[in-house]
């Protein structure tokens, strides 16, 4: 983090938070519009108060005519009324926006990863970097909203200084009368001058100590972050459902408070020395020049009325003033400071939402054929993964054969799921063509191409959403086709015994009735999901592996009966499950080593079917009664 900031220009700092207030603005409309109006208010308020009260002063301590002190004491009642209410409403509107902001800033983040090539989004360090920017942001607010914080204080700063300088002006015009004597020093345009740059330098001094810290503060980022991934990966342990018979169980507190004490934020982490340290000196430095400021705005403001320039309420407006001045060329200095600290939090957000699309976006639209009449041909195809030296996949050539039932088996790492990524062009091969209806699938419309596939993950998730939402992908929904899918899918016993049926929520996270599932039901309820969605192929990617074998054959057993009409895969390591298939494609690192229907394939001893399947036999057949001792 040094070496970043070290490097950071005035020019960048403006050019990235420009960005950043284009994007936020697109997402959350009139936000910074409401931040200006509220920062102008609040600055501008108190000078509307000081500047009447120096007036009813300067008329106590003078004539004390009732017609001059009446209209003045209305209007200082009036006008202090007033500008409360109009604060007070642009506060409420701008914490109204800010909670939009804070909600809608992470819209930004969501539509980036809903629009990112899946091979980016399945790279480890894509979410590291993502899970940096949401961690430096919990922290200590860098990044978005330490952004929108400080332009709010930018705008206050530059509206406090002109309504200040307006109120000031005539604290260095008005003349001591030539009776004061040496006084009169006062009136000399050198001294006036000298005066003007030592109370800007002490009201620069201060911010700029304050922004010496918030650079030492920055640079435990990357301390502080781990820290705080520690805090919330431990800290909460207890807290998970899932956790809590292995906590007790093997006294998993233990490494939880270990990793707790140890590394996140304590007395003895970067961060807390660093407050003993630089952080805490500098602070007390830019406090210290604060005090020393306001001692000399005092001394001079008092000097110059003793001496006869002005009256005893005119004190009030210029110590008011001056000091409201100093302070907010402060909170300007400071904002800026601020906003040039948060640059390489700025970057690594930059960096996420500039990662490229590399992925072909093709322009067909696939023929939209009421006979399901696709077919899906891998041509020599080979893929490894970025960052791999290894093939995942090495000259695999296959063909889909519409309407059919195929499987693709084989032992763990062999390929299977990659494969399916490949045909649903979540990556796209270094080598070969994958083809539909005989043309390269590159060339289609993504989402077109993308729509002709339901799959069943074996990680597939569900949401805490209604029941009928999670089997249709959206709240309006046709309820018929819901319930017969999830009929179809065997859920049907389940879903009647559901008081409110296809409105039931599933989990617990936003409804004290949810429904918790079986992983047997939940897995239910995905094929559900995918019969739904009615695309021409149908895959089935190992979802029932937790189950036995002979479970996990019933289950595909029954979805053969109801794919009907569409291409069906089934991928799975257990081989009893796929028997009914019209061809099995056995795989063994990365390529098709057999191919052909079981009898077939079982009939070759030597070949990697029979020797997996000769392996898994034992759970295939009952296994025989216990003799009786």
């Amino acid at each position: 983090m040094t070496s970043k900031s070290d490097k950071i220009t005035m020019r960048e700092t403006l050019q990235i938070h420009w960005r950043a207030f284009k994007d936020i603005r697109r997402y959350c409309p009139g936000a910074f519009g409401v931040s200006v109006l509220y920062g102008t208010a609040a600055a501008l308020s108190p000078y509307v108060t000081v500047y009447l009260s120096a007036r009813i002063i300067n008329e106590l301590a003078g004539a004390r005519r009732l017609e001059v002190l009446g209209p003045l004491a209305i209007l200082a009642v009036a006008s202090g009324a007033l500008l409360t209410f109009v604060t007070g409403a642009l506060l409420r509107w701008k914490t109204a926006k800010e909670a939009e902001f804070l909600e809608r800033k992470n819209r930004l983040f969501a539509d980036k990863m809903l629009s990112m090539d899946f091979a980016d989004i399945d790279k480890v360090e894509t979410h590291d970097l993502r899970s940096q920017i949401a961690q430096s942001e919990t922290w200590a607010g860098f990044g978005f909203y330490r952004f929108w914080d400080q332009f709010e204080k930018v705008a206050q700063g530059l509206a406090g200084i002109l309504g200040a300088a307006v109120l000031t002006i005539s604290l260095f015009t008005l003349p001591v009368p030539a009776s004061a004597g040496t006084f009169t020093v006062l009136n000399r345009p050198a001294f006036i001058a000298l005066l003007v740059l030592a109370l800007a330098f002490t009201a620069a001094l201060g911010p700029l100590c304050d922004n010496r810290a918030m650079d030492h503060l920055a640079r435990c980022a990357e301390n502080s972050r781990f820290g705080n991934r520690v805090f919330h990966g431990f800290g909460f342990l207890a807290d998970d459902k899932g956790r809590g018979m292995d906590i007790r169980m093997y006294g998993q507190q233990k490494i939880a408070r270990y990793y707790m004490e140890k590394e996140s934020v304590n007395g003895s982490s970067a961060l807390a020395r660093a407050c003993r340290g630089p952080i805490g000196i500098w602070a007390a430095l830019g406090s210290c020049a604060s005090a020393i400021l306001t001692g000399l705005i005092y001394l001079f403001v008092c000097v110059k009325a003793w001496a006869g320039a002005f009256g005893v309420g005119s004190v009030t407006q210029y110590v008011g003033a001056v000091s409201a001045l100093a302070k907010n060329m402060g909170v300007l200095i400071e904002a800026m400071g601020v906003l040039r600290s948060n640059v390489p939090f700025m970057r690594d957000i930059y960096q996420f939402l500039d990662i490229p699309n590399q992925m072909y976006q093709g322009s067909l639209t696939t023929e939209k054929r009421s006979d399901r009449q696709y077919e899906v041909e891998f041509q020599d195809v080979s893929f490894k993964y970025p960052g791999s030296s290894t093939w995942a996949l090495r000259h695999v050539n296959i063909k889909f054969r519409i309407g059919r039932r195929m499987a693709v088996v084989g032992e763990n790492g062999s390929g299977k799921t990659t494969f399916i990524k490949l045909l649903c062009r979540l990556y796209d091969p270094q080598e070969g063509h994958i083809l539909l209806n005989g043309i390269d699938i590159r060339k289609y419309n993504y989402r077109d191409y993308m729509a002709l596939f339901s799959v069943v993950f074996q990680d597939f998730q569900l949401l805490a959403q209604p029941l009928g939402a999670n089997v249709a992908g959206a709240q309006d929904y046709d309820r018929t086709r819901a319930e017969k899918a999830l009929i179809d899918a065997g859920f049907g016993e389940r879903l009647a015994a559901m008081p409110a049926g296809l409105d039931t929520m599933l989990y617990k996270e936003f409804a004290e009735d949810g429904v918790d599932v079986s992983g047997g039901e939940a897995q239910k309820i995905a094929i559900a999901r995918a019969l739904y969605k009615d695309a021409p192929f149908i895959i089935l990617d190992e979802p029932t592996a937790a189950l036995d074998p002979i479970a996990e054959a019933e289950i595909y057993a029954k979805f053969n009966d109801i794919a009907g009409d569409k291409t069906a895969v089934y991928i799975s390591h257990r081989l009893s499950s796929c028997k009914f298939c019209d061809e099995i494609a056995v795989f063994d690192h990365g390529q098709v080593v057999q191919r052909g229907a079981h009898e077939q394939l079982l009939a070759d001893e030597t070949g990697k079917y029979a020797q997996l399947w000769h392996a898994q036999a034992q759970y295939y057949t009952e296994a025989p009664s216990p003799v009786e001792v």
